[in-house]
């Protein structure tokens, strides 16, 4: 009867080591549902949206400009942000944000992409720490999934005139 238990106990722990294993390896390398929270990205992504983000992109380096993406925070490792991705490596980039009077401009070095958030005066993005590495992109999200009246694929950034085609 012990030889019984034993053998269901460690069958059951064998199947939750192996479904554990293959939905970490569907989250990390497929995609998974995100929430995305404060106000960067209105009007496309408002507070509190859910959203799909899938990671194939990053790992086939296919991120483009105008996909909005999840990242690790430059400033904050333990967090993610939510932006759009504006500048690819090799672009040139207006770095102002508040005055057009002074304006400046940088390069996205070899590696990196410069990230912005469509809200452009209530955004912490790219314009304050700089272009970040690509290895932080964790993901390409391209799917509202709630609110259900904003169900559907993303639209187009409002901003589409920063994108650098120079």
């Amino acid at each position: 009867m012990l030889r019984g238990v034993l053998g269901k106990t460690f069958r059951l722990v064998g199947y939750t080591i192996q479904y554990g294993c293959i939905a970490h390896c569907a989250f990390e390398y497929v995609g998974g549902v995100v929430m995305c929270s404060g106000p960067s990205m209105e009007p496309t992504i408002q507070n509190s949206d859910i959203v799909f983000a899938e990671n194939l992109s990053r790992h086939f380096y296919g991120i483009q400009r105008g996909d909005i993406v999840i990242a690790k925070s430059p400033s904050d490792p333990k967090s993610n942000i939510c932006k759009r991705v504006i500048g690819l490596e090799g672009d040139k980039m207006l770095t102002n944000s508040s005055s057009n009077f002074f304006k400046s401009h940088s390069y996205v070095p070899m590696g990196h992409v410069w990230l912005e958030g469509d809200n452009l005066q209530n955004s912490t993005d790219s314009r304050y720490y700089g272009p970040i590495p690509y290895g932080l992109i964790r993901g390409r999200i391209f799917f509202k999934i709630w609110p259900l009246s904003d169900f559907g694929f993303l639209r187009d950034s409002p901003n589409s005139h920063r994108f650098s085609d120079d």
